[in-house]
This record gives C-alpha cells, sequence and structure tokens, in this order.
C-alpha cells in the first residue's frame, strides 16, 4: 500500500502543474456611427426587460458545436460575465445607436413604454467554421404582441476563441438591426 503512496503523489502534482490558461471574454461593442435606422421622431421608452439562454449557453464557458448533434462547453475560455447580461447589455448599445429618438433602457419606465423580450437559441461558433446566433423576440406593443425569430450565420475570418467572440458580437449586432428595424416600423 505505501509503495503506491508516491506514485500518487506524482499524479496530483503533475495534474496541478499542467492547468491550462484560463481567458476570459467579454463582447465588444461594435455600434458604429451612422446605423441609426429612420424612426419616428418620437418614439416611446423601450424596455429591455430580459434576454434569456438555454442552460447550455448560460455557464461560464463559451460555446463550441463540434458536430451537428454535439456542443462542447469550454472550461478555459470563459465569459468575464454571464452571457445573457452581456447580450442585454450590447443589445441596449445596440438598439440606442439604432433609434436615436428612443430611450432604450434595462430599467422599467414609469411612462408608458413598449417592452422587448429575447429569447437566443444559438449563440456558438461551429464546427464548419461559422458561428451561429439564433432565436426570437417579443415585442409588446399597446397591448399587442410581436414575436419574431432571428437566425444569422456567419463566417469567422480565422481560427481562435478572440475570432470566434467579435464574430458573434458582429452577429448580435445584425440581430439588434433586425429587431431596430421592426421596431422603428410598428405601427
Amino acid at each position: 500500500m505505501m509503495k503506491w503512496m508516491p506514485v500518487a503523489l506524482a499524479l496530483v502534482l503533475t495534474a496541478c502543474s499542467s492547468t491550462s490558461e484560463t481567458r476570459y471574454y467579454q463582447l465588444p461593442n461594435l455600434t458604429v456611427a451612422g446605423t441609426a435606422v429612420s424612426s419616428q421622431a418620437q418614439m416611446r421608452p423601450l424596455w429591455v426587460e430580459h434576454v434569456a439562454v438555454p442552460d447550455s449557453l448560460a455557464g461560464n464557458g463559451v460555446v463550441y458545436q463540434t458536430s451537428d448533434v454535439q456542443y462542447v462547453i469550454a472550461s478555459s475560455n470563459l465569459w468575464a460575465s454571464p452571457l445573457d447580461q452581456q447580450l442585454q447589455q450590447t443589445l441596449v448599445s445596440n438598439l440606442s445607436a439604432a433609434l436615436p429618438g428612443a430611450l432604450v433602457t434595462t430599467t422599467q419606465p414609469a411612462a408608458d413604454h413598449d417592452t422587448l423580450n429575447v429569447t437566443v437559441t444559438g449563440f456558438q461558433g461551429r464546427y464548419d467554421g461559422h458561428v451561429v446566433v439564433s432565436g426570437a423576440w417579443v415585442l409588446e406593443h399597446d397591448g399587442q404582441l410581436r414575436r419574431q425569430s432571428f437566425a444569422i450565420t456567419l463566417p469567422q475570418p480565422e481560427d481562435g476563441y478572440d475570432a470566434m467572440v467579435r464574430t458573434l458580437a458582429q452577429g448580435w449586432l445584425q440581430a439588434s438591426r433586425q429587431m431596430a428595424n421592426a421596431i422603428a416600423a410598428k405601427p
């Protein structure tokens, strides 16, 4: 029994010393001047109430799809803050830039307002060199609900998590613009 102790101790020490470096990622703000959509001069405040993500995306690890049915959640490439919070914050920033006549907020306004809820079902890199940003949003305006899906697939320009996160941010910006166009066009 005692002769296995040095082997066990060596394995434990080796495991501790071979840990990989942990990297943290934050979605970049890609809002560009001049991206405003034509909108009504005076819009009601827009409350971005919630951005929901499935359990597979809600953890700390960045998700990568390795086949049509298999996903890997990274253990060393992590989101710097919860993904749903990052998505909500960048959505507010993107919508604010696209809808300059509207107050876009994560806090429920006291005045009459529209409410936007978003469910993200896909936000990952993929084995074929593309990223996927998909889901649906629901806008409540004057007691009426409007639902629309989005599915964006973009080529990742280079390998690596840095490029994947930047490309995911571009996909989220495109989804935000689609929402802004629909919100601006509401009756």
